[in-house]
């Protein structure tokens, strides 16, 4: 048992499990992980963040040189899809980084058991591997990283076939003529511009009656504008309540959420992308008396303890935006506070991405959740179209919105549609880590021409000071 003794014992490699891993063996704890999986990275480098980026890349390429290019004097002859050559570059990057991961496990000591890791005995971790064989480690401190699970939808199997999850949309062999999305969010809008790009119908149904439930609704009502001049179809405030598949495609029947009559959709593939929920299956949390809220997560403390003693959890499986870089920095402070440091994760500082063009990112408070809290505000925005690199670009859709405390002028909230947003969130975020004013971005020398002069503008507009609108 004693070279299966450790400090740390890591249940799942996904973003927040093998970054809490590496700073625990940096802070000179002996680390473990334990992942069910061959390959490491879990659901976001595997089936999910890396991969999808990698086709959202590649197809925006593709809608480029066919749409775009020729604006700017490039013109493109014979322009043809190879999917499987799309496919296999996605496949490499996945498969690269998950070497990578390897080999920073390696380069900082850490040991790696494949198997489904459960909670035993106080202090213990049970490894079961696919065979059936069990391995025993001790742990000094554990650490749940299991991460989450697609959810699916009452009446709707999913087969990966024609009813697919996001691992299925993500490896498709052939572009679908009609690809049905249920679930105007993050996953689903970025793989619906994925294949409406390569050449797909698209066709979203959303539950609400707005696309992007939880982002500021102004950002959301414009992007929804330009998905639809991308010929994307929208059917909101509609409720999916069963799927048929066949032979010639799935038949999805919906009705009304406010009540009416029921009608029937005919797509090739039916996407679900409703959301994801807590992984918990296994872990032996009950057995362990891990208490767990109303939805399934772990209940932790600021300290992401849970209340069992040496037992903490991070990521998708507590509470919180299910977000990697939320879960990286929350493993990064675990690991710190289990090797007797201080530290915390500031929550309103966490940007939220949607890769598709054009991009939206987000950080902190919108316009809806000031109002409702009752805190006087002051907005600035600022659009594209008014800027110069973006005009070169012909990227000239959307704006950058902040929002700033009316008293003190600390920004409270920025969102911003647009060419690049995802990078340009950025500094935003870093703003109100530092508890910026809006005055603080406004006087910061941007370098022109760029993309990022629309938050300095939209900062000097908080003042109603902008200088080109």
């Amino acid at each position: 048992m004693s070279e299966n003794k450790f400090d740390v014992v890591v249940i799942g490699s996904g973003p927040g499990g093998y970054v809490a891993a590496i700073r625990a063996a940096q802070l000179g704890l002996k680390t473990a992980v334990v992942e069910k999986h061959a390959a490491l990275g879990g659901t976001c480098l595997n089936v999910g963040c890396i991969p999808s980026k990698a086709l959202l890349q590649a197809s925006e390429e593709y809608a480029h040189a066919g749409k775009a290019l020729k604006r700017h004097g490039v013109m493109v002859d014979g322009l043809s899809l190879d999917l499987a050559a799309m496919m296999a570059h996605k496949d490499k990057t996945v498969g690269d980084l998950t070497k990578g991961i390897a080999h920073l496990f390696k380069k900082n000591g850490i040991t790696r058991f494949e198997g489904l890791g459960a909670l035993g005995a106080a202090g213990e971790v049970t490894v079961r591997a696919a065979d059936g064989s069990e391995t025993l480690l001790g742990a000094g401190a554990t650490i749940i990283a299991s991460g989450s699970a697609t959810a699916s939808l009452p009446g709707i199997e999913i087969d990966e076939k024609r009813i697919l999850s996001s691992t299925g949309a993500l490896a498709l062999g052939e572009v679908p003529g009609h690809l049905a999305v249920i679930g105007a969010g993050y996953i689903g809008l970025e793989m619906a511009s994925v294949w409406g790009r390569l050449g797909a119908k698209i066709t979203v149904i959303e539950f609400l009656d707005r696309i992007l439930p939880g982002m500021d609704g102004e950002l959301a009502a414009q992007f929804q504008k330009l998905l639809r001049r991308q010929k994307m179809k929208f059917k909101l405030s509609t409720k999916v309540t069963g799927a048929k598949s066949g032979k010639n495609g799935v038949t999805l029947a919906m009705e009304p959420v406010a009540g009416g009559e029921a009608e029937t959709l005919k797509a090739d593939a039916v996407l679900v992308a409703v959301g994801r929920i807590p992984y918990t299956e296994g872990l032996g949390l009950e057995q362990a008396g891990v208490a767990l809220d109303k939805g399934g997560r772990i209940e932790v403390d600021e300290n992401f303890a849970t209340n069992v003693a040496g037992v903490y959890a991070i990521g998708d499986v507590i509470k919180g935006p299910m977000l990697a870089h939320k879960a990286e920095d929350e493993g990064v402070a675990a690991a710190e506070i289990i090797a007797g440091q201080k530290s915390h994760v500031n929550y309103s500082a966490i940007p939220g991405v949607v890769y598709t063009q054009p991009e939206v990112a987000t950080v902190g408070q919108t316009e809806e959740q000031l109002q409702d809290a009752g805190i006087d505000y002051n907005a600035g925005s600022f659009p594209f179209m008014a800027n110069g690199r973006a005009r070169a670009m012909s990227a000239t859709d959307g704006f950058v919105k902040i929002l700033a405390d009316a008293a003190s002028d600390r920004i409270l909230g920025v969102h911003i549609i647009g060419a690049g947003a995802g990078t340009l969130i950025a500094e935003a975020v870093l703003a109100i880590e530092l508890g910026a004013s809006a005055e603080d971005l406004a006087r910061t020398c941007h370098a022109h021409p760029t993309l990022s002069e629309a938050v300095k503008e939209a900062a000097l507009d908080v003042d109603e000071r902008a200088i080109h609108i």
